[in-house]
């Protein structure tokens, strides 16, 4: 309803230059790719105008603009953070503002499960490396374990799930332990899959990684 909206005259003034001028309204959509050809757009609103308030949800609120940078988080301690940076509040004259929008790194999506839990089975893959690292966020009630699996899907001894402490917490960065702590450099180049058990947690990536 757009009535409802927030200044509703100062729309019908301007629908009456152009309708589109007091009727449109810009949200922030997400895009990307892997080779810089071919993309692929989301309908769903990656960012929305936010919370009904003078000089917003109107045309050319929120202008996402030089895409996405890595910035310092504003909380000491914390990991970098995404930013991006939008213009809006065009019909308000000369002035306009710059907001930006945060996300964590590699945030943009997640395997979510609730508190009752849920798993996922990755395909087979190969990796390289010593060490296998998470980006997730759980509740304080909430885990991830990993478990290790052949090609057939069968659990690797030393790696299997009741091997695997429940993770949680935080972090973009935590590497993944197993009882006894295997080497999991014995499983370079062999084709694996990874099994993810999660509890009211979001597993937002993972890396494998050689440290000494």
């Amino acid at each position: 309803q757009m009535t409802a909206l927030p200044e509703n005259k100062h729309r019908k003034m301007r629908s009456s230059v152009s309708p589109r001028y007091g009727t449109a309204i810009t949200d922030a959509l997400l895009m990307c790719s892997r080779d810089g050809h071919e993309f692929k757009r989301w309908n769903e609103a990656f960012f929305r105008p936010g919370i009904e308030r003078p000089n917003s949800w109107n045309y050319g609120h929120q202008y996402v603009a030089w895409h996405v940078v890595q910035t310092a988080n504003t909380l000491p301690g914390a990991p970098n953070e995404l930013s991006f940076y939008a213009s809006e509040s065009y019909w308000t004259g000369k002035g306009s503002a710059v907001r930006r929008y945060t996300l964590r790194l590699d945030g943009f999506v997640s395997l979510s499960a609730p508190m009752q839990g849920g798993e996922v089975i990755t395909k087979p893959f190969k990796f390289t490396g010593n060490q296998l690292e998470l980006n997730y966020s759980t509740s304080v009630a909430g885990s991830i374990r990993v478990e290790l699996q052949d090609a057939q899907g069968i659990p690797i001894k030393e790696f299997k799930l009741e091997d695997c402490p429940e993770h949680f917490g935080d972090t973009v960065g935590r590497t993944v332990q197993w009882k006894d702590n295997p080497n999991l450099a014995q499983l370079a180049g062999k084709t694996i899959r990874i099994r993810f058990v999660l509890k009211d947690a979001d597993l937002y990536s993972l890396k494998f990684q050689t440290t000494n």
